[in-house]
């Protein structure tokens, strides 16, 4: 997580709600070696405390889990390349805008069985946002196919321990600086969704306020 304060000051509610909405994330567990990396959806819990997700059965990852493990989801945001030339004032520096929250806690597996109620929970989830399209559920499957592709993934439960968010949207510059790069940062930046990075930034409680 960035050090800088200005960009940390976000209510624990905001951080939690956010990867909710999110549901996708990059979970690393540690090893000797490098840490181990996977990009997971999961559900979240209304009160963060428990992160739901799948792994298919040959990630390493599943290999770590005879026993609980420490792990951690990183979930992104929408972020870009920020030019110091928007700020339309002298001595700055580039850098570059984003929102992360990391869940911290520790990952188990869960049993087998119980990988159809996930899996019918996770759809239900994302299918919901897809209306008025009629929404997928597993039961539109064969049952031995869906049997079969059962048995490649299982189940896996992290109970999230900690909580840690940024939000860096110039909050460390006046109002108006930061509402000249954020107009900038909608039509020209360089990231992912600048448009909603461009509308964070202009949401930003004046300072002073």
């Amino acid at each position: 997580m960035h050090p800088n304060p200005a960009f940390r000051a976000e209510e624990i509610s905001r951080h939690i709600a956010f990867a909710r909405e999110r549901a996708f994330g990059v979970l690393a567990v540690s090893t000797d070696a490098a840490p181990l990396i996977s990009h997971v959806p999961f559900l979240l819990s209304e009160d963060g405390a428990v992160a739901e997700l799948h792994l298919v059965r040959s990630n390493p990852v599943v290999r770590l889990l005879k026993a609980p493990q420490a792990a951690r989801i990183a979930v992104s945001g929408p972020d870009s390349y920020v030019s110091p030339d928007w700020y339309e004032v002298s001595d700055q520096v580039p850098t570059w805008n984003y929102v992360a929250v990391h869940l911290t806690g520790v990952l188990e597996l869960r049993p087998a069985d119980e990988m159809r109620d996930l899996l019918d929970r996770q759809s239900a989830f994302f299918e919901d946002r897809l209306r008025p399209k009629p929404p997928w559920h597993s039961s539109k499957m064969d049952d031995d196919a869906l049997d079969r592709m059962m048995r490649m993934i299982l189940p896996c439960r992290m109970r999230v321990e900690d909580v840690q968010g940024t939000w860096k949207l110039n909050q460390n510059k006046p109002d108006d600086v930061r509402m000249r790069a954020a107009e900038q940062v909608g039509s020209f930046g360089i990231g992912s969704e600048v448009q909603a990075l461009q509308v964070l930034m202009r949401a930003v409680e004046p300072s002073g306020k």
